[in-house]
């Protein structure tokens, strides 16, 4: 299955109801003396499926492999933040919250490192990665739409391995 859209992604979509749940969480009252801390979390958790879907967008392995970094990050600060509130006395009611909460967020950063590292070993890279070598190769035997096409065959064979496959954990 070829996918042309952000929303068709099974990892989007763990990070945008990971998202909801931070923004749920964050209504209880525990957050009203901590507005910083509430913003912060929810934006770091929509900061997970955004730049998944901004890396998806740009078109360029090179760009998807920044913007995945950038949404694993965001899932690490939302995984920080909620041991902060772990830690908080004040939180003790939200503890299972949290807990299930730090599973989602933890289940997200590896499958984006997953597909991450596939990715990266892959031999069809963006011209940040390619040797001069492999570059000049690319550039003599492939067309433009070839290149393109080899690309999302790429993408098509990391979902094949399940490296983006996230109901089944979740």
């Amino acid at each position: 299955m070829k996918y042309e859209r952000f929303e068709d992604l099974s990892i989007w979509k763990a990070a945008m109801d990971l998202a909801h749940s931070v923004y749920r969480l964050t209504h209880d009252r525990f957050f009203t003396q901590r507005i910083d801390l509430r913003n912060q979390l929810r934006h770091a958790a929509l900061s997970v499926s955004n730049n998944i879907a901004e890396g998806f967008e740009r078109g360029s392995t090179a760009e998807l492999i920044v913007f995945l970094s950038i949404a694993r990050g965001s899932a690490g600060e939302v995984r920080s933040m909620l041991h902060f509130v772990d830690r908080s006395p004040e939180a003790d009611h939200l503890k299972s919250d949290v807990s299930n909460l730090t599973s989602v967020a933890e289940s997200c950063s590896r499958h984006i490192r997953s597909w991450t590292e596939k990715l990266i070993s892959t031999d069809i890279k963006s011209q940040h990665f390619l040797s001069n070598q492999t570059q000049s190769k690319l550039e003599t035997n492939l067309h433009p739409q070839e290149f393109h096409q080899q690309i999302h065959e790429v993408v098509k064979n990391a979902r094949g391995h399940n490296y983006i496959e996230t109901e089944k954990e979740l």
